[in-house]
Order: structure tokens, then sequence, then C-alpha cells
């Protein structure tokens, strides 16, 4: 069944617009009465169609439930940018693994350091990336991908968090299994360096923010 995705939704009438619609009407060629998935919330709609236009669908919600395939933790990813186009795959991959938002910003050794006008650019793509790779992968939601401006932000936003993590190449006693085993967290926030890894000064700010450090294996 096609699933789509909204943002806001409103139960008494659904209504789906834009390239969305015209891909119902005209791609799709769905008719009045077919059934389709309306994604809000984390949860799947399964919606009978009421009326059809080239601008405008409207449904009526028939059912709904929470999406199995969302986790029970809410999980964001942060991602020091990598080099080239590296990020669009750790958007794909983490958006597939069920991370509800992906944020990244720039650490010491990244390579990469792209303006604001390429950033704005850039959001619009990696958000698109992250709304076909959750369409693939029957998700109830699509991740948010963020940037923040300055690491000591990664780790300000990263450390509210029921639990913190970063991971640290030069780490070998803690892992993440020992981590997350000290008790039970609705969010969870995963920090990763770029592909040079972390200066030692970044580390100690991390664990001056509250965050457990952990082994890569």
């Amino acid at each position: 069944m096609p699933r789509f995705f909204l943002e806001e939704l409103d139960e008494s009438d659904v209504c789906i617009t834009g390239p969305d619609a015209r891909h119902i009407g005209l791609a799709l060629r769905m008719r009045v009465g077919e059934m389709l998935t309306v994604c809000a919330y984390g949860r799947d709609y399964q919606c009978r169609i009421r009326s059809i236009t080239p601008e405008e669908v409207h449904l009526d919600v028939v059912s709904s439930e929470l999406c199995a395939a969302e986790p029970s933790v809410s999980l964001t990813l942060y991602q020091a940018v990598p080099k080239a186009d590296k990020l669009e795959h750790v958007i794909q991959k983490a958006t597939e693994l069920g991370a509800a938002e992906i944020v990244a910003f720039p650490s010491a050794r990244c390579v990469s350091r792209p303006d604001e006008k390429s950033i704005r650019k850039k959001l619009e793509r990696w958000q698109k990336i992250a709304a076909s790779a959750a369409e693939q992968s029957g998700r109830g939601m699509v991740p948010e991908v963020l940037v923040v401006e300055s690491y000591e932000k990664a780790l300000e936003r990263a450390s509210k968090a029921d639990k913190a993590i970063l991971f640290y190449e030069h780490e070998d006693r803690v892992t993440l299994r020992s981590a997350l085993e000290s008790g039970t967290y609705q969010t969870v926030s995963l920090l990763t360096g770029p592909e040079g890894g972390l200066e030692e000064w970044e580390v100690a700010q991390a664990l001056a923010a509250g965050l457990t450090v952990c082994t890569l294996g």
C-alpha cells in the first residue's frame, strides 16, 4: 500500500497536497475509494480516498496504529561533517535504522566546512534523502536533519538526552553495551567524530558535559 508522510494531520479531514497529491493522481492513478497509508506522529493511518484533484487529495481515516517500524527509544545521531557526500549515506542508513534526528556539526578535524549558503542547499537535499529512506524502510516518521554551528552546541544539545554517548577510537574499556545496560532510557544521543577522529580536548569537553565515552568496537 502506498505510504505518504505528513508533519501535521487532522483526523477529521486528512489532506495531501503538492507533489504527493500529483503523484497519487497522475503517477499512481489512484481513484476515489482506494486505500493508502499516511504516516504522522509515529503512527500509520489507513485512509480511504474521499476526493482527488491534481493539487489536493482528501482522505477519511479508517484505522490507525503505532508504526511497528518505530523504535521505543528516540535516538539522535550527532555526526561530525565528513568529507564529500558521505553524510548522505549516513543519513540514509541512520534513517533506515530508526534514528529520530540526525544532527551534523563541525569539529576540529573536519575537512569539509561548507558555508551557510551551501548548508541551506544541502539541508534540503539531506531532508529529501531522509524522507526517501523513511518511505522505503516503512518508517512511521521522517527524521529531521539539522546542522548546529559548533561542536560545543552539539555537546550541549546531546547532553539533554537521558543517555548521551560519544564514540572515541582510543577508548578501549567502555563498550556501547556496557554503557547502555545501566538503565532504561527514552532518549539517547550518539555522537561520533569525522574521518580523522576527535582531538583529546574535544573528548575532555564531552566528559565535562556528562557524555559517556565508548569504544568504537
